[in-house]
């Protein structure tokens, strides 16, 4: 049985030597019954950190939303042979690397974008004040940072990590060329990406067009659908419909119409195409997305 706080975490296996790691969109189901950033921005819509093992090494993507999913993640890892672990942050976000403190002594990987988030934010983020509770305390940061692109061998194969300015400017995604198979972290997200830096549209726009360059067959995201997860991840096509929803953000800026629209009929090609699949709370997201379009 899982510790407490993990309950309703499920261990999913997307593809051969990758575990993920996944929690939330259970209903009636909360990590705790203040309002905290952990339900609100991860549980409610489901979160994934991986795990991507080869041998006795593992590369941790993501370290999940508290020490104690950490904890786990790494029991897990532990248990499938892994003996050498290094921890890859896909951005500064939360629900990303409030898991650190399990692999204190593990190399953590990031981007040096990424490194100096965490740094300018750490003590609001240590007490709490930062997104507001929990705090992470401590906030263990990056010990290894790159820039733009890196080659990363694990076991007998090579990954690139790459640098996007998508969902947040420090991004980093992995792209396992041999499977074809991309883990996006908070890059895309099933139905919609949540948006916190609208003046960046056009650069989100330009990465979209630089992942969907390299082809790939597969892509794993952080937010997404369990099921889909665990049948391998989400075709090409959610790279399309996320840079389709950025684009019809763009417009409400100059289209009042669209400001009031349903969701669900703006993400309609989409759906019809199989690229994402509806989620009822998304559209509570899309409310947020578009008043922060609007502020900036």
């Amino acid at each position: 049985m899982n510790p407490v706080g993990t309950e309703h975490v499920r261990v999913l296996r997307p593809a051969e030597g990758v575990l993920a790691f996944y929690d939330g969109r259970v209903e009636g189901y909360r990590y705790s019954p203040e309002p905290n950033w952990v339900d609100e921005g991860a549980i409610s819509l489901g979160i994934a950190s991986y795990a991507l093992i080869e041998g006795d090494e593992a590369l941790v993507y993501d370290t999940h939303v508290s020490v104690t999913h950490g904890e786990l993640i790494r029991r897990a890892v532990e248990a499938e042979g892994a003996k050498r672990i290094t921890v890859l942050l896909s951005h500064w976000h939360l629900d990303h690397v409030a898991g650190n403190e399990a692999f204190a002594d593990c190399e953590i990987l990031a981007s040096a974008r990424t490194a100096e988030q965490m740094r300018s934010h750490r003590e609001a983020i240590e007490a709490g004040e930062y997104e507001g509770p929990p705090g992470i305390a401590p906030l263990l940061l990056p010990t290894r940072t790159y820039e733009e692109r890196m080659e990363l061998r694990l076991g007998g194969r090579t990954l690139e990590l790459i640098q996007v300015d998508i969902h947040s400017d420090d991004a980093t995604v992995i792209w396992d060329p041999e499977r074809r198979l991309l883990f996006a972290g908070d890059t895309v997200e099933d139905p919609i990406t949540y948006v916190d830096e609208p003046d960046h549209f056009l650069q989100h726009l330009r990465d979209l067009e630089r992942l969907l360059a390299l082809d790939p067959e597969r892509i794993l995201p952080a937010h997404g659908e369990a099921e889909a997860i665990a049948e391998g991840g989400y075709g090409p096509g959610l790279l399309q419909a996320t840079a389709d929803y950025v684009q019809i953000l763009q417009r409400c800026r100059e289209e009042p119409a669209l400001r009031e629209a349903p969701l669900a009929d703006l993400l309609a090609p989409s759906l019809e195409a199989g690229w994402v699949r509806w989620f009822d709370p998304y559209e509570a997201v899309h409310r947020e997305n578009v008043k922060t379009v609007l502020a900036a």
